[in-house]
């Protein structure tokens, strides 16, 4: 009588599939495979092999608490080759004597996530005996044109889903930044926390088996994660926190990296993290979806709106001095707001809109009753189709709002000018397979004040027209009094309701005189100019005050006074200086300061705005790799850091960090540093992962929380 067919042993060959499915970063020891591509598992036999014909062998592929054939959580595929009820596929490879090689292949569809993998075996057509395999997890394939997160470049595949560090552009428009940031997104236990993140969602907890069954869908995973970075409606990543009090968590500026972040969530229960800000969330969330497959890259837009009220129009307004007011209805200009873009196809939207999407995790509006943003088409963006999904209005006004100036005196408000400019300014990423910004603001609209960026502009706020609920200062266009026609802060609108003689004549403008560097003064001087044949009587009411990067404005610290008078075509400055002693104590984490200047002539009701925002800069930390990098090998890296102030600081931590070189961010305790004191550490790791990688470096202290450094390192594989 033959014998039944018996698996004693299951290898899933997970460093050789791993390899050939790019997962090779996340472990060899666990199968990690891409939806769309096959794998190869060898099947072991105890007393006899694979017999076709007489042996019938059925895959069973199982993701989700609730697994079901009809929804596509399980799925069941025979190596005979027939057509089953699941678009799994399995296929005979080599059939040894008492081996089977075979490979497997899960649709560009399915559902991503954690699956358990059994064999049916049918001996002759009489019993059927069961066996377990193991788990595998299923990722989205950015290398299968099935795939809808297909990317067709391979440096584009390796930019947005390979690489684990990159940079987050802050400061201000004037003053672009690179802060290094350590994704990390195939270190140890991410891709784990990366799922336990999709189980914690709301989603999933209110309907398991529907959850699992649309995560094939990048739309769907992109809006359940974006949620999920944010903890305003569940146990999601990460607390925002923009009061400037941070005793009971981490300062926002301190973090260089997702890894710690993410691992703490974890191993707190899943309780939040705080405290995060925009640029925090999007690092997070470039984490996770580079991590599950999806290309993903970091934005930051300079000069960003927040229009709560979804007309387009940002309300800023302004007392007699120049300072800006704290807006009761919310509505900022962010000196800088960071978000992400997904690439994906959109299968739910008219053809052309499939690529880049933005996804914004900062907690700002709700979206179908989650904060969550997105994912919405930059095209439509670009092309104002603001009424297709998801929040393109939203992230429409973000890039593309227009700024309206109010100046509230004697408990009115008089319109100063409305400006088309202000948002919406060098949208940046980092450049693929360079240390390079990018500038991507032509993706998101036309150039500024172009005939084609105003129509769409119309067509946007055409379509927002129904369900815009317009205040009853906003529909009034005919008051405008002044438009200066130069400054730091461009003010100017060609709008129909203005003559040629309600043209103001005076420009206003602020030039630094030295770089704006931590622990000096600040020295400028206003520039005035006469471009009438007239004379000009000014007086000039001078402000300065902290901002925080959400646009928030802290109360003034300095104001001045000045007179000048200008005779037809004449131009004079004004000097000022600002002491580091009368700054200090009112500076905000961010470092940001606004000086302004609000100009009226003798004997005219006319305004004259201008503002300049100043990010006060600090020395980097210096890294030096002393000797070659090398996998396995001893390393010793020298970290250089000084306190740049004329004071002691106390309190001060330098935290290093880096994939593939630290298992874990390093924290050294440095105590108190003395004024202007120079100080160096050396660190010995051991690198274990090669090819390029980067060391990411904070220094922290009571005076300041984010003095910042890298350095990139290639780490070889062998001697």
């Amino acid at each position: 009588m033959e014998q039944g067919l018996e698996v004693a042993l299951t290898d899933l060959q997970s460093s050789w599939n791993n390899v050939r499915h790019h997962t090779e970063e996340i472990s060899s020891d666990r199968l990690l495979v891409r939806r769309g591509q096959a794998f190869n598992i060898t099947l072991y036999f105890r007393k006899r092999g694979f017999q076709p014909g007489l042996d019938n062998i059925i895959f069973v592929a199982e993701t989700g608490p609730l697994p079901d054939l009809s929804n596509g959580t399980r799925a069941l595929f025979s190596l005979a080759g027939h057509h089953g009820p699941s678009p799994w596929i399995a296929s005979l490879e080599t059939n040894g004597a008492s081996s089977l090689e075979v490979s497997l292949c899960a649709p560009p569809t399915a559902a991503v996530g954690r699956y358990l993998l059994k064999v049916h075996i049918d001996c002759f057509q009489k019993s059927v005996t069961a066996y377990q395999l193991g788990e595998f997890i299923l990722l989205f394939n950015p290398w299968c044109p099935g795939d809808s997160v297909y990317l067709d470049s391979e440096p584009q595949r390796q930019e947005y889903v390979v690489n684990d560090y990159g940079f987050i552009y802050q400061g201000n428009k004037n003053w672009i930044r690179p802060c290094p940031w350590n994704y990390g997104q195939f270190e140890e236990n991410i891709i784990d926390i990366c799922l336990e993140l999709l189980d914690k969602s709301l989603n999933f907890q209110i309907d398991p088996a529907t959850d699992c069954a649309l995560r094939g869908s990048p739309v769907y995973i992109s809006r359940v994660v974006c949620a999920m970075i944010n903890s305003n409606d569940d146990n999601g990543v990460l607390n925002g926190n923009w009061s400037e009090s941070y005793l009971d968590g981490i300062n926002p500026a301190e973090w260089t990296g997702s890894v710690a972040i993410l691992k703490q969530w974890h191993a707190t229960g899943c309780q939040p993290v705080r405290y995060g800000q925009c640029w925090v969330f999007a690092a997070i969330m470039c984490t996770v979806m580079r991590c599950l497959g999806i290309p993903t890259r970091v934005i930051t837009n300079f000069d960003s709106g927040h229009d709560t009220d979804g007309n387009l129009i940002i309300d800023e307004y302004y007392d007699s001095t120049g300072r800006i007011l704290e807006n009761k209805k919310k509505d900022t200009v962010w000196n800088f707001h960071v978000w992400n873009e997904c690439w994906m196809a959109r299968k739910d939207l008219p053809p052309g809109y499939g690529g880049w999407q933005v996804l914004d995790a900062t907690p700002q509006e709700t979206s179908n009753g989650l904060y969550c943003c997105g994912p919405a088409s930059v095209r439509a963006i670009k092309e104002g189709e603001v009424d297709l999904n998801y929040d393109t209005a939203f992230a429409f006004s973000m890039v593309n709002a227009d700024c309206m100036s109010w100046l509230v005196y004697g408990g009115k408000e008089q319109k100063i000018h409305r400006d088309t400019n202000t948002v919406g300014n060098f949208i940046s990423t980092k450049s693929i397979q360079s240390d390079e910004r990018d500038d991507i603001t032509e993706n998101y609209k036309y150039i500024e004040g172009s005939p084609q960026e105003r129509l769409v502009f119309m067509r946007a706020l055409q379509k927002l027209k129904a369900r815009r609920s317009e205040g009853p200062h906003k529909a009034d266009s005919q008051h405008s009094t002044a438009v200066p026609l130069n400054g730091d802060s461009p003010r100017s609108l060609h709008m129909p309701s203005l003559r040629p003689s309600d043209i103001v004549q005076v420009s206003l403008k602020f030039q630094l005189l030295d770089p704006p560097n931590m622990g000096q003064d600040i020295r400028f001087v206003l520039l005035a100019l006469n471009m009438s044949l007239q004379f000009k009587d000014l007086k000039v009411n001078l402000s300065a005050q902290s901002l925080l990067h959400d646009g928030s404005p802290l109360p003034p610290f300095w104001q001045d006074t000045a007179f000048i008078t200008l005779s037809s075509e004449e131009a004079k400055t004004h000097s000022c200086r600002i002491p580091y002693s009368q700054y200090s104590q009112y500076l905000s984490t961010d470092k940001l300061i606004r000086i302004s200047a609000l100009g009226e002539e003798k004997n005219s009701p006319e305004k004259i705005l201008v503002d300049k925002i100043i990010t006060l800069a600090y020395p980097g930390i210096m890294i030096n790799v002393l000797g070659a990098a090398i996998v396995n090998q001893p390393l010793s890296i020298q970290v250089l850091f000084s306190n740049p102030l004329s004071e002691h600081v106390a309190d001060c931590v330098l935290t290093v960090e880096g994939s593939g070189l630290f298992k874990k961010q390093q924290r050294v305790l440095i105590g108190v540093l003395k004024p202007q004191h120079r100080a160096s550490i050396t660190l010995e790791t051991v690198p274990f992962k090669s090819g390029q990688r980067q060391i990411q470096a904070n220094l922290r202290s009571n005076k300041f929380k984010d003095i910042k450094g890298y350095r990139n390192v290639y780490v070889d594989l062998r001697l």
